[in-house]
């Protein structure tokens, strides 16, 4: 089930603020389901049946947390790597934004981690010498933790990916941007995130508790009046149409919140939830359900 495919150059990190065609297609949470991510890119008439880019000139964005809870990760990550340089070649964009739990592997957080996933990544080469937290840790352990760390073949592949990303009037990202984050920069999540996990530079305060921008369910679990206000607030700072966040499963599959500022798109794709297959379309400002 693993794909065949070539090490590719990638385009490099996305701009934050993208112009679409007209099109844009949002995934959510995938968490290592291989099968589970193909049926939800071509339902988004991203990818043919080769699992090649088909998407033309759209631009796709996935929301985050493609690791953990399935065996399919390391094929879903390299994939992605792939469906990137394809839709920057065509026109168009596929990225795929970090969520909490490619934060959590960079940080050693294998709470959510299968059998399989341990086995996908024990041929990752050991750093010499061997970094500490690495190796006190059980042998089958050591390849993943090796691609995760920051500094490590896979976080760097991650250090290429953005926390934010803006596509016309909609804000992307897998928890929440709150104006404490507009007030920090959204260009300066995007960077501070990606030195850490290029191992340049330790985290800051904005990546510690619930706000996190991947921690954040304000806008996804039981949305408050003042949840929307707040919303509101950030979205006017940045003069923004909408947010399309994840992180929280909807058991009733995608929907909207707060006058349709808010369109929350983890449905639970993968197997380990068993959620619908939908994703988020945004066609000339007009928001579809895809199922």
């Amino acid at each position: 089930d693993v794909l065949e495919i070539a090490e590719p150059e990638p385009p490099g990190p996305p701009a934050l603020i993208l112009a679409s065609e007209g099109r844009i297609v949002a995934i959510g949470d995938v968490h290592g389901d291989l099968e589970a991510t193909r049926r939800a890119l071509r339902l988004g008439g991203l990818v043919d049946t080769e699992d090649h880019w088909t998407g033309a000139h759209t631009i796709a964005v996935q929301v985050g947390d493609q690791t953990d809870r399935g065996d399919g990760e390391r094929a879903i990550l390299d994939w992605f790597e792939i469906l990137a340089v394809e839709a920057h070649a065509a026109g168009g964009a596929f990225i795929s934004l970090i969520g909490n739990h490619e934060q959590m592997n960079a940080q050693l957080d294998f709470r959510y981690v299968t059998e399989g996933g341990w086995a996908d990544f024990a041929d990752v080469p050991l750093s010499v010498p061997a970094d500490p937290r690495v190796s006190e840790l059980p042998e089958i352990q050591r390849g993943r933790a090796t691609a995760f760390l920051p500094g490590g073949p896979y976080a760097l592949k991650l250090a290429e990916h953005n926390v934010v990303q803006i596509v016309d009037t909609t804000l992307f990202v897998h928890g929440g941007v709150q104006p404490v984050h507009v007030a920090a920069g959204l260009e300066t999540l995007n960077t501070e995130h990606r030195a850490w996990l290029r191992g340049d530079a330790p985290l800051s305060e904005l990546w510690h508790g619930d706000n996190s921008p991947v921690w954040d369910r304000t806008y996804s679990d039981e949305t408050t009046a003042e949840g929307c206000a707040l919303l509101a607030e950030t979205l006017d700072l940045l003069g923004l149409e909408r947010m399309v966040v994840a992180h929280t499963v909807q058991d009733d599959g995608i929907n909207s919140a707060c006058d349709g500022r808010v369109f929350r798109i983890d449905v639970g794709l993968s197997a380990y939830y068993d959620g619908p297959l939908q994703v988020l379309e945004i066609l000339g400002g007009v928001t579809t359900i895809v199922e």
